[in-house]
């Protein structure tokens, strides 16, 4: 049956499916999510494994190698990639592309379960995350008050505005930004702890049996049923200091007899800072399947209606990743306007008639819109590639319509009626509109099943393409003719033709008359275009222009945070120089945001990174490459700093790893090969994870003395951890208050702790009383690796290469040829 005839015959049924269409299809539309890039979930996942206070030469022998061990026999892991820092251990777990995100989790969960055996008691349980392009912040704010110290603006960040954004619909996760947490410190006198003859351990130990609530038990009193709970727990930090505590001998102590109890703040980790003022800030990440802007317009209403419910606080937005997504889509949807108008005037130029004009411009909403309707259905949002998509189909979605008007307008000059020309063009076209479609189709969809993180991009691309195309021939078949048979007119001058169709029809006939000719220009054309293709730089996304960008610094292990907050601030005042840098956001203590999976920054105190606010492209006439590259120019004399430049987007960076298994010729090749690439011209910073040494406290027991005192290595680790950092977080003596609790931190007093001297009389429990840890053991200085790398089990030093405008086809094939590179063994 010809559809088209059967339309042209019953235009009601037509009229009503795309007048649904499109009503469903506008439904879609205001449906859709307006996000960045799709929501995309790849097959990797991050263990975090936490044990307080352990070095990462020991964290690599007790915990990482023994994970890495039990994962790798998963099937489908491609690579095992892990990052080991203080008290930290990050594992990255990379499938195979196609293996479901959902098993990979399982896969690793099982693994993790069934080698919890064999790692440290005291480990934190592992914790397994997928990798997502959810996890990045969209909004960062900052807090100030002039009525509220710092921890009770970090208490009324953590308890109210959390409480507050939490219930906004999107919101995933609000995590603050700087600031203080409360903590009680009961810091001991060690001279007067040896006179009595008790440790650090067995205080903290005693403190938290004493202070407890327990339930248990059951009371069956006046005929009805009660629940026993006993109610021990300290809800006054005053009635800590005149705690009576009872020790192993039988005495009993008050705890203000031997150490000093403050109600103060626990020890500083973070800072957070707006040019240059101490404030506390939050960000705000949304879930999984929420619009970006739709979410964060949200959160500003919520953040609004919250400041004037709490005046006392200002609250001022730092930075947004939400602004560059609306310039994205505002430029996309004004670019398919652009490319809408430029398709109608093309058709009307040559077919001067506003009537077969507007049948064929009628073809280009009424295949958009319900492709709204298929994106909504398939789960796509308007993302950069989905509108790419659109933009880059508008004029093919007319190409259908146009063949079958211009079919049409041919038999009309035949001297036919409009309803016998639209009958038997209509017809006569059918199977070359089908072919020429089903071939578009062949040409987006193979997109959409792309091998390699691109094709989790590009699926949304290839079929919001294909669903476009297959629309347009829906209109071409059903509506057009239709429209064509009762709007055309019949023609006064059957053989006239325009100006451009004559001219085009002249020059069609002189490349038939020359067929050679033509066919050999049209060669050197098709092999000239093959011979531009290596000059073509290559890459996954190009740099981007978003007006922001971060400083990442890094200082060497040991630095304390008050001096990576002078650096971090120095950097701050040069970049501020600049006059495209219009705020900074600083934060000390972590190092850079989010990445665009989700992975987010490092936590540490000898780093710090810098948001910067620039200047909208709109109000410069150079791109946003040659800002950083002044701000790069700017921080070359930043004093022992690793400086790192880029909000880092795909496309942004370049990375290099080395592996081996004989670390002294890994480090000589990564010296060697670093020298290489600090050669290459036009690039920006090149950071090396190559491992620096830290300073370390060394404590050698003399097992020998240590046995025959009755102190083992466990007892000697944990009253030295308990003495100089207090009990692990979990498991710290609590402080009951109406709506949290407040960890009490029991250890050595701060000038006992930054002693040597005062270490090494640290007292322990042995056979026959406490013995001097100096009588045990050997106290010295010495040094370790702040951070070590492994890859696929073995260590590895990997480079990042900061691309500074360049892509990264050309920067791979100059490192290619490096001599380091090419001389390094196998």
């Amino acid at each position: 049956m010809n559809v088209s005839s059967w339309s042209i015959r019953h235009p009601v049924p037509a009229i009503l499916l795309f007048g649904l269409l499109t009503l469903l299809g506008i439904d879609g539309f205001r449906a859709l999510g307006i996000q960045n890039f799709p929501d995309i979930e790849l097959p990797t996942m991050i263990i975090n494994a936490t044990l307080e206070g352990a070095a990462p030469a020991q964290l690599e022998t007790e915990v990482a190698r023994k994970i890495e061990d039990k994962v790798a026999t998963l099937g489908g892991v491609e690579h095992i990639r892990t990052s080991i820092t203080d008290g930290s251990v990050t594992i990255r777990v990379e499938f195979q592309i196609d293996t479901p995100p959902e098993t990979a989790l399982n896969d690793v969960r099982n693994a993790l379960d069934s080698v919890r055996v064999d790692l440290p008691a005291d480990l934190n349980p592992p914790v397994v995350s997928k990798v997502t392009t959810t996890g990045s912040p969209i909004l960062t704010f900052t807090v100030q008050s002039e009525r509220m110290d710092e921890e009770a603006l970090s208490w009324f960040v953590d308890n109210d505005l959390s409480k507050a954004l939490l219930a906004v619909r999107g919101v995933g996760k609000v995590g603050r930004v700087g600031g203080v947490d409360r903590e009680i410190h009961v810091d001991l006198d060690p001279v007067k702890m040896a006179a009595l003859g008790v440790t650090t351990a067995e205080l903290s130990a005693r403190l938290k049996q004493v202070g407890l609530d327990a339930s248990g038990g059951r009371g069956d009193i006046g005929g009805s049923v009660q629940s026993v709970r006993t109610l021990g727990a300290m809800v006054d930090p005053r009635e800590l200091a005149r705690l009576e505590l009872p020790m192993a001998n039988g005495r009993t102590l008050h705890l203000e007899d031997l150490a000093r109890v403050s109600d103060t703040i626990a020890e500083r980790s973070a800072y957070a800072l707006l040019d240059g003022q101490p404030v506390v800030g939050f960000d705000v990440t949304r879930i999984k399947g929420a619009s970006e802007v739709e979410v964060a317009q949200r959160v500003r209403a919520k953040v609004a209606d919250f400041k004037a419910q709490h005046p006392q606080v200002r609250i001022q937005e730092a930075f947004n990743t939400v602004a560059p997504v609306i310039d994205n889509f505002k430029g996309s949807m004004e670019l398919l306007y652009e490319g809408a108008f430029l398709a109608v005037l093309v058709v009307w130029l040559f077919l001067r008639d506003w009537r077969a004009t507007l049948v064929s411009a009628a073809a280009l909403p009424l295949s958009i819109i319900p492709t709204f309707l298929g994106m909504q259905v398939l789960g796509f949002s308007l993302n950069v590639l989905t509108l790419l998509s659109l933009a880059l189909v508008v004029g093919i979605l007319v190409d259908d319509a146009i063949v079958e008007v211009e079919n049409i307008v041919r038999h009309l000059r035949m001297g036919k009626t409009p309803y016998q020309a639209a009958m038997e063009a209509a017809d006569e076209i059918g199977i070359a509109v089908i072919a020429t479609t089903f071939t578009l189709v062949a040409v987006f969809m193979p997109t959409a099943f792309m091998g390699g993180v691109p094709g989790k991009f590009f699926r949304p691309f290839g079929i919001t393409a294909a669903v476009a195309v297959m629309a347009s021939l829906l209109v071409a078949r059903l509506l057009t003719p239709m429209m064509a048979a009762y709007l055309l007119k019949p023609l006064d001058e059957p053989n006239r033709e325009g100006r451009l169709m004559t001219a085009y029809l002249r020059l069609a006939g002189g490349c038939l008359t020359w067929r050679k000719t033509t066919l050999l220009l049209a060669a050197m054309f098709f092999i000239g275009s093959l011979a531009l293709i290596p000059l073509l730089p290559s890459g996954f996304i190009p740099p981007g222009d978003m007006g922001q960008t971060v400083v990442k610094l890094e200082l060497q292990p040991g630095t304390r945070l008050d001096e990576t907050r002078a650096v971090a601030e120095w950097a701050r005042e040069r970049v501020r120089q600049d006059p495209d840098v219009r705020q900074v956001f600083t934060s000390v203590g972590t190092i850079g945001v989010a990445g665009p999976f989700g992975e987010g920054g490092a936590s540490d105190v000898r780093k710090a990174s810098l948001t910067l606010t620039l200047t909208h492209r709109t109000q410069r006439p150079y791109p946003q490459t040659l800002i950083e590259a002044r701000l790069r120019k700017a921080l070359q004399a930043l004093p022992g700093a690793r400086v790192s430049l880029g909000i880092g987007s795909p496309g942004e960076k370049l990375q290099i790893a080395l592996a081996g298994d004989d670390e002294n010729a890994l480090r000589q090749a990564a010296q060697a090969v670093e020298q290489g690439l600090r050669g290459l011209q036009g690039v920006g910073n090149i950071a090396s994870s190559a491992s620096l040494q830290r300073p370390e406290v060394h404590i050698v027991p003399d097992t020998a003395r240590a046995a025959d005192l009755g102190v083992t290595a466990a007892t000697l680790a944990n009253g030295v951890r308990i003495a100089t950092a207090g009990d692990f977080e979990m498991i710290l003596p609590k402080l009951n208050l109406p709506q949290r609790q407040i960890p009490i931190r029991v250890r050595l007093a701060r000038e006992a702790r930054s002693d040597l001297a005062h270490l090494a009389d640290l007292r322990l429990p042995g056979r026959t009383g406490l013995v001097a840890l100096s009588d045990i053991a050997t106290v010295r200085l010495g040094s370790g690796p702040a951070q070590i790398d492994r890859l696929d089990r073995s260590r590895n030093v990997t480079f990042d290469i900061e691309l500074a405008g360049r892509i990264i086809g050309e920067v791979q094939a100059e490192t290619a040829r490096l001599p380091a590179l090419n001389a390094l063994p196998p």
